[in-house]
């Protein structure tokens, strides 16, 4: 295996610029960025003419469901489907079984990703409304942020005490990041959807069951706190117009309060595709319409949103061909995430220049990840190439994720994956992923 590699007439994109240069990578950093390099000692060469190249996506809200939840998914084959998607870092949610809630658990989540991840890793302390002494006592630079799941979420991970609540805001090392819906108006939601359909509630009642409304309130008592206690605060997976207006636009850099959207919000809304794929793409904040979507689209590009994620959350496709109730929410993403969020790009709707800054830029800053999320000489080689003019279309046989299923499925994408680095190793090169590359644990510069 080599880590010495030199790319040759790469378009690369970075920190808003667009320019032909060739880049050298040796030792697991980017060496040199120029032009006109040529190959030194046992180089392999990559003729990138024709191609971009960009850091490798942040994703910096994924489910992996290890430990306890591993015939859905796990650390290696989500890590896996990462590298294919060109992602090569994640940071992972705390609302495993048993969950992430204290320094031991985060720690042995740690341990598992070193041994089986074949990306660069992260994993989120849970808030509970038992464990506000383990919040306090969070080693800032261990993980990238504390969850707060202010909705309905799996086990004992639903802070719904408001004295609790206040504290987590008031005194946490490290930026807040929250998942906000309200879950008495759900409930209230759900009982009504029951009265009119008994068992057979239809997909398409999802986003009225989880209403745009549950969303407001309970994002709006998210920033209230933040706001009263100067809480770094960042707002997951926003999924309707109506929140857009909370969130100021302009760059990230010296907001306290930012927020995030994902790629099925830009990729599926409204009614049609609800009829189309049923529950799988039923997801926690709910799809809306296609009003919501091109909102979130714009607001995204205008720097109102902030960041591009996947909420990655893998369930087994038999679980997801129940009735409602008991079909989960989630969808598998990662694997071709980056694709969805460049369709935007040929449409016309973002720039790419754009996603770049919300998937690759805008996380490294938010989270203080130490030398990652840009093309920097010095920096570690997280690398994506992606061909703009090869079509792909998704196919379930090259599912990577182990739950063996996209929602992607018989989509054609604009563009393909070439090659994927992690820490200048080539853990991906357009058909297969090396299996012997191991990311790294992501570092936080605080």
């Amino acid at each position: 295996m080599t880590d010495a590699w030199l790319i040759q007439n790469a378009e690369l994109i970075n920190e808003g610029r667009r320019f032909i240069a060739d880049v050298r990578v040796r030792g697991g950093k980017i060496e040199t960025i120029s032009q006109g390099l040529e190959r030194k000692g046992d180089e392999q060469v990559i003729d990138a003419t024709g191609l971009w190249l960009m850091p490798g996506m942040i994703d910096d809200q994924v489910h992996f469901r290890e430990p306890g939840l591993t015939q859905k998914a796990d650390i290696a084959h989500e890590s896996r489907a990462c590298a294919a998607g060109g992602i090569t870092s994640f940071m992972e949610m705390p609302n495993t079984k048993p969950p992430a809630l204290d320094r031991e658990s985060l720690e042995a989540k740690y341990a598992r990703a070193a041994e089986t991840s074949v990306v660069n890793y992260a994993f989120y302390l849970g808030a509970s409304n038992d464990n506000l002494e383990a919040i306090r006592a969070l080693d800032p630079k261990s993980a990238p942020g504390i969850k707060v799941f202010m909705g309905a979420s799996t086990g004992n991970m639903l802070v719904d005490n408001p004295e609790t609540l206040d504290h987590i805001f008031r005194d946490a090392p490290t930026p807040i990041i929250t998942h906000c819906e309200d879950t008495p108006m759900i409930d209230a939601n759900l009982a009504k959807a029951r009265e009119k359909y008994g068992e057979d509630i239809p997909a398409w009642e999802h986003p009225h069951i989880r209403s745009r409304e549950a969303c407001i309130k309970s994002t709006r008592l998210a920033i209230s706190l933040a706001r009263k206690h100067n809480t770094r605060l960042h707002v997951l997976h926003i999924s309707t117009a109506d929140e857009l207006a909370l969130f100021e636009p302009g760059p990230i850099e010296g907001k306290r309060i930012t927020a995030e959207t994902c790629v099925h919000f830009l990729h599926f809304g409204g009614k049609a595709d609800y009829d189309e794929k049923g529950f799988l793409i039923k997801c926690n904040p709910a799809i809306k319409d296609e009003a919501d979507r091109e909102a979130i689209t714009k607001a995204l590009a205008e720097g109102r949103l902030d960041v591009l994620a996947t909420d990655h959350a893998p369930h087994l496709l038999e679980e997801k061909e129940q009735k409602y109730d008991k079909a989960p929410s989630g969808l598998p993403l990662v694997q071709f995430a980056l694709q969805a969020a460049l369709e935007r790009v040929f449409e016309g709707k973002l720039t790419l220049e754009r996603v770049v800054e919300t998937v690759c830029h805008a996380p490294a800053k938010l989270f203080d990840v130490a030398n990652r999320g840009f093309l920097r000489e010095g920096h570690a080689a997280d690398l994506v190439l992606v061909d703009p003019k090869r079509k792909h279309t998704v196919t379930r046989e090259e599912v990577l994720s182990k739950c063996g299923w996209s929602p992607f499925e018989g989509t054609t994408f604009s563009s393909s994956i070439v090659s994927t680095f992690v820490n200048g190793q080539r853990v991906f090169d357009g058909e297969t992923v090396d299996d012997t590359v191991r990311g790294q644990r992501l570092a936080f510069d605080r």
